[in-house]
């Protein structure tokens, strides 16, 4: 079992390089002198050349990701070259809204998704489960900044509802939660659909196995045979797919955090690009791609510990 989470541990870190090595080829092939973008054209190549150097830019591409990737590795993701403050720092602060509103859309949605495919799979080929797959394919099939858009339109201006922009006052628990409404509505809607369907398919697999035919022969009331017996194991695809959500949801969040003004990593990796501020397009996505590249070793440990098969055959 140690073996194989530091198997897992090690393939996380290999994700990470590589999506690293790749954002430092993308810098390189945006049009444009980060330089000159970030002082105007009238800096004198004397500020332009002191940039660079503070920057790194002036070395080789494969020099400064190795250099970057070092310091990474010791918790040192360079420093903001405007504000002279470390990008930790930065990425530490806007981290825990973009983290809160993941955790709010993944948990709504996974409250209701699962429900609602367990429900299908058991009311099979029912009118529900027919409704079911209609409201299920159709959450999928929609964007979610489409939904963000749409959600800030109706609910928040026409309505009036819920707030326009902002995470909510510091301390004011109550205006954060309702800044959180909209924009984990945008990033969960679409996983709702997926969590119904994969939890429907695997309902249907386990409730045709043996221990289940064997309970119900036993007598057992059918929501024990249920919830006991049949979702404790259908369950089991699910946890993965919320680790894959993860990164989804990360992705999802730089769209609703951008339209609704409101802080976190994809609105600092956003305004950084905007600027070419590269340190803290580095560090911020290094993050993100760090959260996503870690879950997946997580959810396996957590199916090996829910599932003796798992581990029987590690």
């Amino acid at each position: 079992m140690l073996l194989y989470l530091i198997q897992r541990i090690g393939l996380s870190i290999l994700i990470c390089v590589t999506a690293m090595t790749l954002l430092f080829a993308a810098i390189h092939v945006i049009p444009g002198d980060p330089a000159t973008i970030m002082l105007g054209t009238r800096a004198t190549p004397e500020v332009r050349a002191r940039l660079e150097k503070e920057m790194g830019l002036d070395q080789p591409v494969p020099v400064q990701l190795v250099k970057f990737l070092g310091r990474a590795a010791t918790g040192n993701l360079g420093i903001d070259v405007w504000s002279k403050r470390s990008v930790s720092t930065i990425v530490m602060e806007n981290l825990p809204y973009t983290l809160i509103l993941i955790l709010t859309g993944l948990g709504w949605s996974a409250l209701v998704g699962i429900p609602l495919g367990c429900y299908s799979a058991i009311r099979r080929n029912s009118f529900i489960d027919k409704f079911t797959g209609v409201i299920s394919v159709g959450t999928i099939s929609i964007p979610s900044f489409v939904v963000a858009i749409y959600a800030l339109l109706f609910f928040s201006i026409q309505l009036g509802l819920f707030p326009v922009i902002g995470a909510g006052e510091n301390g004011d628990t109550k205006d954060q939660i309702w800044h959180l409404v909209l924009p984990s509505l945008a990033v969960g809607l679409g996983w709702v659909g997926y969590l119904a369907r994969i939890v429907r398919a695997s309902m249907l697999e386990v409730m045709g196995e043996n221990h289940v035919r064997t309970a119900r022969a036993f007598g057992l009331p059918e929501p024990k045979i249920v919830l006991h017996y049949a979702l404790r194991i259908a369950i089991l695809p699910t946890v993965t797919l919320l680790a894959l959500a993860i990164g989804g949801l990360l992705s999802s969040a730089v769209f609703a955090e951008n339209i609704f003004a409101r802080p976190g990593i994809g609105k600092l990796i956003v305004d950084s690009a905007n600027v070419r501020n590269y340190p803290v397009v580095q560090g911020a996505v290094m993050m993100t791609v760090a959260l996503f590249a870690f879950a997946m070793p997580i959810a396996d440990f957590l199916v090996a510990w829910l599932d003796p098969r798992v581990r029987s055959a590690l």
